[in-house]
């Protein structure tokens, strides 16, 4: 019967049936998935218990994986994962969750924050393909929302108003805004803003859509306290109910969604349980400042 593909909301996200992860794809089995990617922004895959090895081999169908330095706080060897995963749980590297008051828990807590990944580099990413393989029992639930929605239903006269808009996108930013501001001087080097659109057009599709983070912390022209109120007026506006999925996690989903049309957020959950999820991201190819407008 081959992929089907079944939407969840006309805004955003599907369901995938029909293929097995833990194989390798077909190039017409590729093609339709990042064909759905352009069209859904983002899907979701139930039972599919890969490796760390078969998570990467999925992940670069669709492109180089992302190096994943400089986001991050967390030491070379306090890692807990090989190279080309990112750690999105709350594990130390012995397996146990980590203390509530460690700096790494307090870094990732940012995470909580509505986001689109890798804002904070010069080029983001395109993809990210997160699996479950511990799912905590109370909360963690994950919420997507379309900025592509978000972006159509707003008025002609505030597209017009930030259509050519440059915004600084850094992990500072972020974490600042929950009074993280504990940085050594190499992290404030790793962590300088970087210029964003904040109306990016799809590669693809050409669709536009506002790209928005919390890592985004001013812009280009405006004082900062203007910029930080349009900004949050925007991410209300775009985080509406209309515009979200709220993904609630079980073991072995797999879900995967486009940076490039779409923002997130995890939920808060029990932190003294553990939560394994494992991240591989899509490096992406362009500077958004070089669209054109």
């Amino acid at each position: 019967m081959g992929i089907q593909f079944e939407a969840i909301k006309p805004e955003i996200g599907a369901r995938v049936t029909g293929v097995d992860l833990t194989k390798p794809l077909t190039r017409e089995q590729a093609a339709q998935i990042e064909a759905a990617m352009d069209r859904y922004a983002m899907l979701v895959f139930h039972k599919q218990y890969v490796s760390d090895e078969q998570q990467k081999s999925f992940t670069v169908n669709f492109g180089p994986i992302e190096n994943a330095r400089g986001g991050n706080i967390t030491k070379p060897e306090d890692k807990r994962l090989a190279d080309g995963l990112n750690d999105v749980s709350n594990l130390g590297k012995d397996g146990k969750p980590l203390a509530k008051d460690s700096r790494q828990h307090l870094f990732n807590i940012g995470n909580m924050l509505w986001h689109s990944d890798s804002s904070f580099r010069a080029i983001p990413a395109k993809y990210s393909i997160l699996s479950a393989r511990v799912v905590n029992p109370v909360g963690g639930n994950t919420e997507f929302a379309s900025m592509r929605a978000a972006y159509e239903a707003l008025d002609a006269k505030t597209k017009a108003e930030i259509d050519d808009l440059i915004c600084e996108h850094s992990l500072m930013y972020s974490r600042g805004a929950l009074g993280f501001l504990d940085y050594t001087e190499q992290e404030k080097q790793m962590f300088k803003p970087v210029r964003q659109r904040l109306v990016r057009a799809h590669p693809s599709t050409g669709a536009k859509s506002l790209f928005l983070s919390s890592h985004a912390g001013g812009i280009l022209g405006m004082t900062m306290p203007e910029a930080r109120i349009l900004l949050r007026d925007l991410t209300e506006h775009a985080t509406q109910p209309q515009f979200v999925y709220v993904h609630k996690w079980q073991p072995g989903d797999l879900v995967m969604w486009d940076n490039q049309q779409t923002m997130h957020r995890v939920r808060r959950y029990d932190e003294s349980q553990p939560r394994d999820m494992r991240r591989t991201t899509v490096a992406g190819s362009a500077m958004t400042i070089e669209q054109a407008a």
